[in-house]
């Protein structure tokens, strides 16, 4: 099932490439039941907040009319950054399932420690290499035409 999830994920990063968006896509599920699908809408909304996780995370609670979303595993094209893992966790998702490891280490560490358990939320989990090969190519491809626009 994580395959057919994250092939659905990878077709909502295709829609944020076509109109010229980093293709990050997102996918929320519950009991084998897509609740929600999201692609990045950053440069086209110009909101820094518009990321895939973060719209997919508000479609899901509106949806569910309950900002928790316990029982929920969000599928991510990349691995997600700071603001949205803090979103995840907060929305009480419980796994994440994602395709390509972010690069940057720090980001890891602050990604893995806002995961973690604290005295108010559980823990995360956090699943990275699903159509990795699949996924950094879409990624090369459009920062190749970005580069090549300038």
């Amino acid at each position: 099932m994580k395959e057919k999830y994250m092939k659905l994920a990878i077709k909502e990063a295709t829609k944020a490439y076509k109109i010229g968006e980093v293709p990050v896509g997102a996918l929320i599920v519950k009991d084998d039941q897509i609740i929600s699908k999201a692609y990045n809408k950053k440069e086209k909304i110009g909101s820094v907040t518009r990321h895939a996780e973060i719209i997919a995370i508000e479609k899901a609670s509106k949806k569910l009319n309950n900002w928790r979303l316990d029982g929920c595993d969000i599928y991510i094209t990349l691995e997600p950054c700071p603001m949205c893992a803090s979103a995840i966790k907060q929305s009480r998702i419980a796994n994440i399932y994602c395709g390509l490891n972010n690069s940057d280490e720090n980001n890891i560490n602050i990604v893995k420690s806002i995961l973690k358990k604290d005295k108010i939320n559980g823990s995360c989990n956090i699943n990275c290499g699903l159509f990795s090969s699949e996924i950094e190519e879409l990624m090369k491809k459009f920062f190749l035409s970005c580069r090549n626009k300038k």
